[in-house]
């Protein structure tokens, strides 16, 4: 019994040690390997950065994790990744060996890890970037990186590469990033917001943000691509099925504007969404629709917070079960049970006339089918 387990043993440390140094020569078919992790901003940081390389001339895929994730090719083009299992972070090896056969310059990853330490093994044992990226650093997922900031910024700071680069954006956790990367001998950079020119921002399709894009410019010209063909080609980028938009909807004679802030699932990138469609969007009455996720209960508890004491709509509506208490005569609060369809919803919001509808919580799952159904409304105005 015992020569037979040893025999196994072997067997599985030679089948171990080969997979290493399988992906090892997977690794050294791309000279440029960016890894992209943060709290927010991480597909469309991924997106934009891809699109900035392709447009130097570097040919270069890209995938996200985000609502929905996505191959982005060698032109630009989405393909959706159908998955027969939920995710697992195994899925990062499979894609860099099909990447590695598609004669690239680059590949761009966005970080599917959550927990900690499968961060650190996405970046130290799959990824081994050549150029680190943390988009930011908000109060998100709080169950599996810890409960303050501290364990957030040194839990996302395990994808900081060894001996390479990083770029982050401005935060008050920068010093603690520092420390990390020097220990590292990493370099690390600080986008400044204060390369986008006023208006370039404009120019996009869809709403984007001006760190996403700073932070994506400095990837690229560490890279080597000039600061007009990076921006040239992010203008060009297929905005994460996710993404933030401002639609006006009409249901018979009633016209409302819907802001789909779902994707941004944490309570300070919710409210700057908040702030810079109050600068857009005249003021008029507003509906904050907030769609929650069972296994998300901290996340709700945050945002009903938010919405309560910060935002304070004239209308709140809640998809959920199980709530906490919500105080009372702040605004008109209407709740749905969880079990409620999409149709349900805009039944109600078809009552609205003239209201900025602002949808925050969660996008995976209902909220995409939601969005989906809401598009049948949708006004060419």
């Amino acid at each position: 019994m015992v020569p037979t387990l040893l025999i196994l043993l072997s067997i599985l440390i030679i089948l171990g040690y080969k997979e290493f140094y399988q992906h090892q020569a997977v690794l050294e078919k791309f000279s440029i390997r960016i890894h992209v992790n943060g709290s927010r901003g991480k597909s469309s940081v991924t997106r934009l950065i891809a699109a900035g390389l392709r447009a130097g001339g570097f040919r270069t895929m890209a995938k996200t994790t985000g609502s929905s994730p996505r191959i982005i090719d060698t032109d630009g083009k989405d393909r959706m990744i159908q998955r027969l299992r939920s995710p697992s972070i195994g899925e990062q090896v499979k894609l860099m060996r099909y990447f590695s056969k598609q004669n690239l310059d680059a590949v761009v990853m966005e970080c599917m890890a959550v927990q900690p330490e499968y961060q650190w093994i996405s970046e130290q044992k799959m990824q081994k970037s050549t150029i680190g990226v943390i988009t930011n650093i908000r109060p998100d997922h709080l169950d599996e990186m810890g409960p303050t900031m501290d364990d957030i910024t040194r839990s996302l700071s395990n994808t900081i590469p060894f001996n390479g680069n990083v770029v982050v954006t401005q935060g008050k956790h920068n010093d603690t990033l520092k420390k990390i990367a020097a220990s590292r001998k990493t370099n690390l950079t600080i986008a400044n917001t204060d390369d986008i020119e006023a208006g370039f921002m404009e120019k996009f399709s869809h709403l984007e943000h001006k760190e996403n894009v700073a932070t994506a410019l400095e990837v690229c010209k560490q890279v080597g691509v000039d600061k007009g063909s990076a921006l040239e080609g992010m203008l060009k980028t297929q905005p994460d099925p996710g993404a933030l938009f401002i639609k006006k909807i009409q249901f018979g004679a009633h016209h409302n504007f819907f802001v789909n802030a779902f994707a941004a699932n944490d309570p300070l990138s919710t409210l700057n969404i908040w702030e810079m469609i109050k600068k857009q969007i005249p003021l008029q009455p507003t509906c904050v629709f907030l769609n929650t996720r069972a296994d998300r209960r901290s996340r709700t508890n945050q945002m009903i917070r938010l919405v309560s004491e910060t935002i304070q709509p004239d209308i709140f509506l809640i998809r959920g079960d199980k709530l906490p208490e919500i105080p009372e005569g702040l605004f008109k609060l209407i709740t749905f049970p969880d079990r409620s369809k999409p149709e349900d919803i805009i039944e109600h919001l078809s009552t609205l006339s003239n209201h900025v509808i602002f949808g925050i919580g969660n996008i995976v799952g209902w909220g995409e089918q939601f969005v989906q159904k809401l598009k049948d409304f949708q006004s060419d105005d």
